[in-house]
């Protein structure tokens, strides 16, 4: 233990005097120039526009008038020796700071051995405006480098003023004011400096996690869409399968070509089922029980099923118009999906941000594919906070997407409110595959028994849609 604590003091002076010469030695005076400002910086776009270009230069030519000025006052009390003393590291920070900070620290201890009438008093050893011209330097340092630099520097500048004060035999000095002095004003420029990389530092870490809530958002409504077209595709899967298994039976004594193909058509079906359980299973497996209340044997949703939606939304104190334009058709499973999905969405939005308001939902079969328009108006009544971050709208265009679809989402001008337009390229469904034979036809969610046996019907996954999470 005698023998840790001087090595380990010893290291540590060590590495102390290694920062201060990699901080204030090596390359002082390296080519560093003051940068001007940033056109984003608020002093810049307070300007006028005929003076805006100019003004990132504010800063330098605020050093340089005041730099002037120094060397007017002093040169009228002290004379010219002591007006270059305080001008000239002035001058040279604006390109090489802590070159200009040891000029600096130099002419205090110059003026301090050499002053013409070295007399004790309370401007000696730094008069007014190398007192002046001293802080200013360490305060262009301290904005350009680390806290660390900043803090050398008041350390060195107290050492200075500690030995003129023992050296004025008891006498007064300004050392101590200006090590007050420096010390609250560097402090400052060092914490504001501080707080603003924090801020900025702070705002990259919001961005980057914004940014990766959205991509995992985004995952999760592809992984919803997934489970939710899964029954539809089983569904068209298990018809196949079904009608490949019935149709050698609906022929008298068909060929024996016919009969094998049938059958071939059939165990491709069925394998395909298989395969889209195991996907679907892989989708499920981050949150087996997403679904777990869900009913099984439910069919998903379509565009005949909005009344109930209506019904429900009504209820929960949303007042819903519904407006059906062209000849209503039956389109193809997915699209009828995802434009119910859509429709939900868009009233649970109106339900969560704009309560009290009236919507207008309306469907429009046009040629060549279906027009959704979802309207509210402005909300009249307290809106709670939400921990939404419009994920509901990344789904729905998620969704539009997939389908090669348009959409477009934003305000209302003339009343407030909010407005969802989306349309959907999409052909008609032949009526006689819409309805579909109805003594084989399974339900959706279910499959052939994937064994090849008996032709009924085995229960398969069950995947529920939900309302997305804005």
């Amino acid at each position: 233990m005698t023998e840790t604590i001087p090595r380990t003091e010893l290291r540590t002076i060590r590495r102390a005097f290694s920062d201060l010469r990699k901080d204030l030695i090596t390359g002082s005076f390296a080519l560093r120039p003051v940068a001007p400002l940033a056109a984003t910086h608020p002093l810049v776009r307070q300007m006028p526009r005929a003076v805006r270009p100019h003004a990132p230069w504010l800063p330098h030519a605020a050093i340089v008038v005041g730099t002037f000025y120094l060397m007017a006052v002093a040169s009228e009390t002290e004379g010219m020796g002591l007006a270059l003393l305080s001008a000239v590291p002035l001058l040279v920070a604006l390109y090489r700071p802590v070159g200009a900070w040891w000029l600096s620290f130099a002419a205090s201890v110059f003026w301090s051995l050499g002053a013409p009438e070295p007399v004790w008093s309370s401007m000696w050893p730094w008069p007014a405006t190398l007192f002046a011209s001293h802080i200013a330097v360490m305060v262009i340092v301290a904005s350009q480098n680390r806290p660390r630099v900043a803090g050398q520097m008041l350390l060195l500048t107290a050492v200075l003023g500690v030995v003129c004060d023992f050296s004025a035999d008891g006498q007064h000095t300004n050392a101590f004011p200006m090590v007050i002095t420096s010390c609250v004003i560097v402090g400052a420029v060092v914490a504001r400096r501080s707080l603003r990389e924090t801020k900025q530092q702070v705002a990259v870490q919001q961005s980057a996690t914004h940014e990766e809530r959205s991509r995992r958002t985004l995952l999760e409504e592809r992984a919803t869409i997934a489970r939710e077209l899964h029954d539809v595709v089983a569904h068209h899967m298990s018809v196949i399968a079904i009608q490949a298994e019935a149709a050698p039976y609906r022929v008298a004594n068909p060929p024996e070509e016919l009969a094998t193909s049938f059958a071939t058509i059939r165990e491709n079906a069925v394998a395909a089922l298989t395969e889209l359980r195991r996907v679907l299973g892989v989708v499920r497996a981050d949150d087996p029980d997403a679904y777990a209340d869900a009913d099984p044997e439910a069919p998903q949703p379509t565009l005949a099923t909005l009344d109930t939606l209506f019904a429900g939304v009504r209820a929960a104190g949303l007042t819903v118009e519904h407006i059906t334009t062209g000849a209503v058709r039956p389109l193809p499973s997915g699209v009828e999906l995802s434009a119910y999905r859509i429709v939900q969405e868009a009233l649970s939005n109106a339900l969560r941000h704009a309560p009290g308001s009236t919507a207008r939902v309306e469907v429009a079969y046009v040629l060549g594919g279906l027009g959704l328009r979802i309207v509210n108006g402005p909300p009249t009544q307290a809106v709670r906070p939400s921990p939404g971050m419009g994920h509901g709208l990344l789904g729905m265009r998620e969704r539009v997407a997939m389908l090669n679809g348009e959409m477009t989402a934003g305000g209302v001008e003339e009343d407030g409110g909010y407005e969802v337009a989306v349309f959907i390229p999409a052909a008609a469904v032949p009526e006689a595959e819409a309805s579909g034979p109805e003594a084989s036809a399974p339900k959706q969610g279910h499959a052939p028994d994937p064994s090849g046996q008996a032709p009924g019907l085995k229960k398969g996954p069950a995947p529920e849609g939900e309302t997305m999470k804005p």
